[in-house]
């Protein structure tokens, strides 16, 4: 066995309901003035009242950051920084989407650790230490919650990451009941971000990548595909969400230790010059990257076929592959999510510049199967449009 390391988050709380009855909890452990970062929506959606009910019952005095947006812009990160400074807080809560996620990380690390944003960027730049830190998950997708990584826009539109494990939180809180009332698109799109997450991290050529990741990534895959049709079709079941919002959770453990790849690459300069959602993001290159790959990840592929569409034990291995391939396409469809990147306000005669901006992800670029060049993303992104 190869070595490697496997770090997550130390306590991660499941169960329906729980957000709502934490407050003496978090009181006795991470202090009682507490920063919740999330978005205006969940505010407005009153999904917030029951926790912070919880919070201010037990003594916490809470503080409300609610300027999250999607692809979170680095000003954002600061506004909230200077908002937990001038409320001196204990601790950091980030409750919503990945985006109100990511922000609470950087939060957490800028004050605690006193570093400049600019200076975080990249793999392992971080000294300092950060402040206490919990992360409540309201959509199935991004596994934020478990992951050492936080995504913002800098400039014109591009993506950049820090990455160290000071972002791993300290809880990883999962209530489904947080998640009921997601759209079915906005559900769709962020469980096929988990798949992407699972399948990515199996076949990644990370030097890191583990028996445990691949586990865990084998287990997500199974858990997400059994469930994702039903939760578009019915948000409303409890037991569904839940399996997703464990799905996603398994599948940030998996991608948290053995990277992701051409896929998030490909899909970063989507997000960030078209502000494509970035699950949707994800899924218009998901079938394109994996048919690239498909010539040096037979084996990985078919293994992971048949958790996500149990026929296919039933079709020989060396036909597997191809047909995973396409029926992840079919699934997207399936779903109501767009499948051209022209549906997204995407010209041809952007692709190039896409093929460019993609290259800048080196950090992701290095763990993908098979070598992905300006050509060959060029040639992606014209098969996805």
């Amino acid at each position: 066995m190869s070595a490697f390391t496997f770090r997550t988050t130390p306590c991660i709380r499941a169960e329906a309901g729980v957000s709502a009855k934490l407050g003496p909890e978090i009181a006795a452990q991470f202090g009682r003035s507490i920063l919740i970062v999330t978005d205006k929506g969940l505010v407005a959606a009153g999904l917030l009242a029951p926790f912070i009910a919880s919070l201010e019952k037990a003594g916490v005095k809470v503080a409300v950051f609610d300027e999250v947006v999607a692809d979170p812009p680095a000003c954002v990160v600061e506004a909230a920084k200077a908002h937990a400074l001038d409320h001196q807080v204990e601790a950091i809560i980030g409750f919503g989407g990945g985006s109100s996620l990511d922000v609470a990380k950087l939060v957490a690390l800028l004050v605690g650790g006193g570093e400049a944003l600019e200076d975080l960027y990249g793999v392992d730049q971080a000294k300092g230490n950060r402040l206490p830190l919990i992360l409540i998950p309201t959509t199935a997708g991004t596994g934020s919650e478990v992951t050492p990584i936080s995504i913002i826009t800098v400039g014109e539109g591009e993506k950049k990451g820090v990455v160290t494990q000071q972002l791993i939180p300290d809880w990883a809180v999962l209530d489904a009941e947080l998640t009921l009332g997601l759209p079915a698109e906005v559900t769709a799109a962020t469980g096929v971000d988990a798949m992407v997450h699972a399948i990515e991290a199996y076949s990644s050529k990370s030097l890191n990548n583990n028996p445990i990741s691949k586990g865990l990534a084998k287990g997500a895959l199974e858990l997400l595909g059994a469930n994702i049709v039903a939760a578009v079709r019915d948000g409303s079941n409890l037991q569904v969400r839940s399996n997703m919002l464990l799905g996603s959770l398994i599948a940030g453990q998996a991608f948290a230790n053995s990277p992701v790849a051409a896929v998030h690459a490909l899909a970063y300069p989507i997000g960030g010059l078209y502000h494509v959602p970035h699950g949707l993001s994800n899924a218009l290159v998901l079938p394109h990257v994996m048919a690239f790959n498909a010539a040096v990840c037979d084996e990985a592929y078919g293994k992971l076929a048949p958790l996500v569409f149990p026929d296919l034990r039933l079709v020989a291995p060396d036909r597997r592959t191809a047909q995973f391939v396409a029926r992840m396409a079919d699934l997207c469809s399936e779903l109501g999510l767009k499948t051209q990147l022209r549906q997204v306000g995407i010209e041809r005669s952007d692709l190039p510049h896409l093929a460019s901006e993609a290259m800048k992800q080196t950090r992701l670029l290095v763990n993908n199967p098979r070598p992905v060049d300006e050509v060959a993303a060029l040639a992606i992104y014209k098969a996805a449009w």
